[in-house]
């Protein structure tokens, strides 16, 4: 129930930490559907995220941005400039720190980071699925230690842990103000985009060794016609693009006879249907676009 007495408060908040601390998983949860991809692999995330949280008392708008890290190509600086792009334009940001890793270099760059900006931090220990009590412990007191924070929470985003709490906390930092999105909006990506992120998705769970990095994908055509198959039901085509960057990594996209681009394909698809409510047909091919990591002409093509 919405208290009369208080007033309804809305904002933008970043979530921010190095990579692979849980920013996606936790964006998820709080959600309370998926409106970003997640891999166990660092830099899975390439651009600022929007996922919208609905609670009685106000709208928390959450920013998750990629991992703040030491880049080592154009991309990667161009990823870190997203997220200060993004911090210099919130109310409030959230710093994830895992509990199942200790308090790292990466942990204090990103500290330094926010001594620059000006909106309260909230501090929250990711993961704490994964970690002893003993160890979260610990990691609450390094953690805390690290900034000057407004909060500090553990939190478990794949078992629901505290994430209540942590919503309703940040909609107590928000400043007062009207809903930002409608009711029914969990997120402002659009279908491109989230389409392209799926098949990315579905590539770094099936491939090794070096391609992850060097894999974009764009949508290069999207149509939708009615369904033959199904009366007053939408058939989506989709054509995707998987670009790498050597040409010896189109053969591991593509697998013995094609194994790998099938499967890839194939859960691409499932979350595809989920998420457009149609039946899918997805076509999928691998094109070469030579260190595109580091070429502005070839970033700027890719979207990023």
């Amino acid at each position: 129930m919405t208290d009369p007495d208080q007033p309804y408060r809305s904002g933008f908040v970043a979530l921010v930490g190095r990579p692979n601390a849980g920013k996606t998983t936790l964006t998820n949860a709080m959600v309370g559907e998926k409106v970003g991809i997640v891999s166990n692999r660092p830099q899975t995330t390439r651009h600022a995220i929007r996922g919208v949280v609905h609670r009685p008392g106000g709208q928390v708008v959450l920013v998750d941005t990629p991992g703040l890290h030491k880049p080592k190509s154009l991309l990667g600086r161009r990823l870190n400039d997203v997220v200060r792009d993004t911090l210099a334009d919130v109310d409030v940001v959230v710093f994830c720190v895992p509990a199942d890793q200790p308090v790292g270099t990466g942990d204090r760059f990103i500290a330094r980071q926010l001594q620059e900006v000006k909106a309260p931090v909230v501090v929250v220990v990711t993961k704490t699925d994964a970690a002893a009590k003993k160890h979260v412990a610990e990691q609450l007191i390094a953690a805390s230690q690290l900034v000057e924070a407004a909060e500090v929470v553990p939190v478990s985003a794949v078992k629901g842990d505290q994430v209540e709490l942590l919503e309703d906390l940040l909609v107590g930092l928000l400043p007062e103000g009207p809903p930002l999105y409608p009711e029914e909006q969990t997120t402002d990506e659009d279908t491109e985009r989230q389409l392209a992120e799926l098949v990315r998705e579905a590539a770094l769970e099936k491939v090794f060794q070096e391609v992850p990095h060097s894999l974009a994908v764009t949508i290069e055509e999207l149509n939708r016609r009615p369904d033959p198959k199904q009366t007053g039901r939408e058939l989506v085509e989709v054509h995707a693009l998987l670009h790498c960057e050597r040409p010896s990594q189109k053969p591991m996209l593509l697998g013995r006879g094609g194994s790998i681009i099938k499967a890839i394909g194939t859960e691409a698809r499932h979350g595809m249907e989920a998420l457009l409510g149609a039946r899918v047909h997805l076509e999928l091919h691998v094109t070469v676009l030579g260190e595109w990591q580091d070429d502005p002409k070839k970033l700027n093509r890719l979207g990023y």
